[in-house]
């Protein structure tokens, strides 16, 4: 993948030119504790707090999130998922990494990081940290239905944690997008993914529930395949991927936005005349 110069070819929307990018699937190789389903969408930690590596089966391209759901976490463990990118071919190891930090940093040319709100930023050129601009609080879907990441648009929707339907979904689902819960709760949903620069390096940057965290890591190889990371550690147990629409919204999501904005919660959905594949896909979707 050779490193590109241009800006606005590197932000070119997705199309006939630039293809949207695969569906995001789990390696076959990971830690030793780690089982991953037929689908290679759900990744789970049998036991202990270690050995919870996971890496995406294919390169990301860039602007491509690389997106995960906490869906179990398990009590009595000290820690929580760690996210990152790496240069390494997870084929190439010969052995996975116990850990992810620091045991496969430490093997060079890869990024990784524990999930918090506030300490995964790096400042911008020439600006001292303190001064560095912190994200803001996420706009409603409502108002901005994409987060801009760099040169990159990104439809925010599917970006954003989701409660399971229920009396009270409808204020839990503000509580996600507003990202006022911690960002290692479940079920909300954390991405990885990096943004070329025109001097040929990337920028790393990690979203939790819509929100940009800015960029945590600089100088990544643009030109290297970089494959996403998910360490699935100590109190988080498993995860699945969620999947995003790069290009124009397809007709199914345009529906399900405008049904969902026309009731007060998603329990409300059973009562609408919709065929039954409809009401979950708005429910659950």
């Amino acid at each position: 993948m050779a490193a590109v110069s241009n800006r606005a070819e590197l932000g070119a929307p997705w199309g006939p030119a630039r293809p949207e990018p695969s569906p995001t699937r789990f390696h076959q190789v990971h830690g030793a504790n780690i089982r991953v389903d037929l689908s290679g969408t759900r990744a789970t930690r049998v036991e202990s707090f270690a050995h919870g590596v996971c890496f995406s089966r294919e390169p990301l391209a860039p602007g491509q999130v690389f997106l995960v759901e906490i869906e179990e976490k398990e009590l009595g463990w000290c820690g929580h998922l760690r996210l990152g990118l790496t240069a390494l071919d997870p084929a190439s190891l010969a052995a996975v990494p116990e850990f992810s930090l620091p045991d496969l940093v430490s093997l060079g040319h890869t990024w990784v990081f524990a999930i918090t709100r506030h300490h995964n930023r790096v400042p911008q050129e020439g600006r001292p940290e303190t001064d560095a601009a912190a994200p803001s609080r996420p706009p409603t879907l409502l108002v901005e239905p994409y987060l801009c990441i760099e040169q990159f648009r990104i439809p925010r929707d599917r970006l954003v944690g989701r409660s399971r339907p229920g009396l009270y979904s409808h204020l839990l689902d503000q509580l996600y997008e507003l990202n006022v819960l911690p960002p290692t709760a479940r079920r909300s949903r954390l991405g990885v993914l990096f943004c070329p620069r025109p001097d040929g390096t990337a920028d790393m940057h990690i979203v939790i529930n819509g929100e940009d965290m800015g960029p945590s890591a600089r100088g990544l190889p643009a030109a290297q395949p970089l494959y996403a990371v998910v360490d699935v550690f100590a109190s988080t147990k498993s995860v699945r991927l969620v999947q995003l629409e790069y290009g124009l919204p397809s007709l199914q999501t345009l529906c399900r936005l405008v049904i969902q904005r026309s009731v007060v919660h998603r329990l409300a959905i059973d009562g609408l005349h919709l065929p039954e594949g409809l009401k979950d896909f708005c429910k659950y979707g």
